[in-house]
């Protein structure tokens, strides 16, 4: 059986991370790290939600690594 793929738009992704979209769109500029966007059409973008979730856990064990 194939694996769903659940893809966030922008403002949704902006949600599940925390930030406003103006957020988002920085980070994806500015950090190379980021996940970068899917094309699913000629005016639609999003982001794997699976890719955010594992940008998130990166961020929060490197930040376990600098508290400990």
């Amino acid at each position: 059986m194939a694996e769903t793929t659940t893809i966030a738009r922008p403002k949704a992704a902006a949600n599940h991370l925390g930030v406003s979209t103006s957020t988002l769109y920085r980070w994806e500029r500015e950090r190379p790290d980021f996940p970068r966007r899917i094309k699913l059409g000629p005016r639609a973008s999003g982001w794997r939600v699976a890719d955010l979730d594992a940008w998130l856990e990166k961020q929060a064990a490197q930040g376990r690594e600098v508290a400990a």
